[in-house]
């Protein structure tokens, strides 16, 4: 039986190896983990389709694998399998059962000498400790119910380092001579940094960006959101943007849609879900704020909070990173001025919101001090023209401006 990488994602084409929890010769139950696999989005596990026996591995730790391609081969279970399973799990029932530690048959070209028991700690922890050449089942967890955190495997390196220091400073004696320069530093080019280098690659050579830059005044909208907050509902400037965004897309829905070259046609979103460009140790993902049309202020805030917790935390589900129609990037609290963001591909508009300062502007013939935002708005020339983009930007500006048009809107 072929255990085959497939499609877990929108737009998925490959994947790499991060870790194998088996190898050849052992026996598995149906939905075990088998592997764990990272996208361009996300770190998923392949289970097993059913009982059986892992009879070989193809790929190494690290190789790279295109959708559809064969990655091990499992031998369903016959009934002398089964019994031995049973009588597996009956050991690991009981604490002083004995341990069969003979090495079993088989090659394995990820060169595990035993497989890795299921330790409690997320993908992105088990990738520094691979990394790093950490046995992960050798690091105490301080996190809930004995979870490995970060930075366990962290204090683990940093205590292996200091005994192995203090063992050679005891058995050798110092050396006078320089050491030897070092190679040069390198990060690994794969992973989801090589799946964003390949969509931001197709989405500028197949959509002819045009960025349209813009200034919004903030003081109205900022001087409601600290209204708010004295009265005990602390929400974030982002969740005005978005509902801002949600508003401004129904009047222009051109840029809530997405060309199809090969019917021919714009096809036009009838929802509104908005993605949120975040910012992770892994590399940019985009988490999507579902039907915002139908949610308040309030559960926008809260939502798009549990979003970028999860994304930060590399706990994004398929369904937590698709079927997004237009895309904002909030570089504002990062000190950013000005950008000509790339285009979420196949969406056409992205907004990217930069660094809030005062700054002197004219009203009514005098100079008084105002909160002043820039904004700049990316879209696909093939759909859409500069005029509308134009158009676009002044209705979000219009409701960030003037928020009791917003107050109008809700009535």
């Amino acid at each position: 039986m072929e255990v085959k990488l497939h499609d877990i994602g929108e737009g998925m084409h490959e994947a790499e190896i991060l870790h194998y929890y088996v190898k050849p010769g052992q026996n598995v139950k149906n939905d075990e983990p088998l592997v764990e696999i990272q996208t361009d989005k996300m770190t998923a596990e392949l289970t097993a389709p059913s009982d059986g026996v892992i009879e070989e591995i193809k790929f190494a730790i690290g190789d790279v694998v295109e959708v559809g391609t064969t990655i091990l081969f499992l031998r369903p279970a016959n009934e002398n399998d089964k019994q031995t399973m049973v009588l597996n799990e009956d050991k690991r029932q009981q604490p002083n059962a004995a341990r069969d530690d003979r090495p079993q048959t088989g090659t394995n070209p990820h060169k595990a000498d035993h497989p890795k028991k299921r330790v409690q700690a997320p993908p992105h922890t088990r990738r520094i400790a691979r990394e790093n050449g950490v046995d992960i089942e050798q690091v105490t967890g301080t996190g809930p119910s004995g979870r490995i955190t970060d930075d366990d495997v962290y204090a683990f390196m940093k205590a292996k380092a200091q005994s192995v220091s203090e063992s050679v400073g005891e058995a050798q004696p110092k050396l006078e001579a320089e050491k030897p320069a070092q190679p040069n530093e390198y990060i690994p080019f794969r992973g989801r940094r090589k799946q964003i280098a390949k969509k931001m690659t197709q989405s500028l050579f197949t959509a002819p960006h045009v960025t349209h830059f813009d200034e919004v005044m903030m003081s109205d909208l900022l001087h409601m959101k600290q209204a708010l907050k004295e009265d005990g509902e602390s929400i974030s400037v982002a969740a005005f943007f978005i509902k801002a965004i949600q508003w401004a897309l129904q009047e222009h829905r051109i840029f809530n849609s997405r060309l199809n070259e090969e019917e021919g046609r714009i096809e036009l979103a009838t929802e509104v879900n908005i993605g949120l460009a975040t910012a992770t140790e892994d590399g940019l993902i985009v988490p999507v704020l579902k039907r915002v049309d139908q949610k308040t202020i309030s559960e926008i805030h809260t939502e798009m909070k549990e979003l970028t917790t999860k994304a930060k935390e590399n706990r994004l589900a398929h369904s937590d990173i698709s079927g997004g129609t237009f895309t904002i990037s909030n570089v504002g609290p990062l000190g950013s001025t000005g950008a000509t963001p790339i285009l979420n591909y196949p969406e056409t508009g992205l907004m990217a919101f930069h660094k809030t300062k005062r700054a002197p502007v004219v009203i009514d013939e005098e100079i008084v001090i105002r909160d002043m935002m820039n904004l700049s708005f990316t879209f696909d020339h093939r759909v859409a023209d500069g005029a509308q983009a134009a158009a676009f930007a002044n209705s979000f500006i219009r409701y960030i401006q003037q928020p009791h048009h917003m107050m109008l809107k809700l009535v």
